[in-house]
């Protein structure tokens, strides 16, 4: 069975930081690339960071410089690390674990961790 649990979410000042944490279970981890998405109201979920199986990083523009994405294969763990956190960064943020091989897909979603920034 497989499971996706993020923590590490709450309510932060304008300027601060957090550290979200994304377990995943049941999946050969160091296969997937892991990605953080978010949703804020009334918008659509957008990808955040993403970091392949070979390590490889990508940052959307609105966070690059200010957010870390990082990955623990031994721990089966993705992390994002936030800085610098300003009121627009305030969203549900969403683990997903995607992997593509042959011509199947497999896509894996934790249940979100609220992040909320006060101006």
């Amino acid at each position: 069975q497989v499971q996706v649990v993020e923590s590490g979410g709450g309510l932060v000042q304008s300027g601060g930081s957090l550290r979200l944490s994304c377990v995943a279970s049941g999946i050969m981890f160091s296969t997937y690339t892991m990605n953080w998405y978010r949703q804020a109201p009334g918008k659509q979920r957008e990808l955040v960071a993403a970091i392949t199986a070979l390590g490889l990083k990508n940052y959307t523009d609105s966070v690059t410089g200010r957010f870390t994405i990082s990955r623990d294969n031994a721990r089966t763990t993705l992390y994002l690390q936030m800085n610098s956190l300003k009121p627009e960064d305030t969203a549900v943020y969403y683990c997903n674990a995607h992997r593509i091989r042959v011509n199947i897909r497999d896509d894996y979603w934790g249940q979100g961790t609220q992040v909320t920034v006060s101006s």
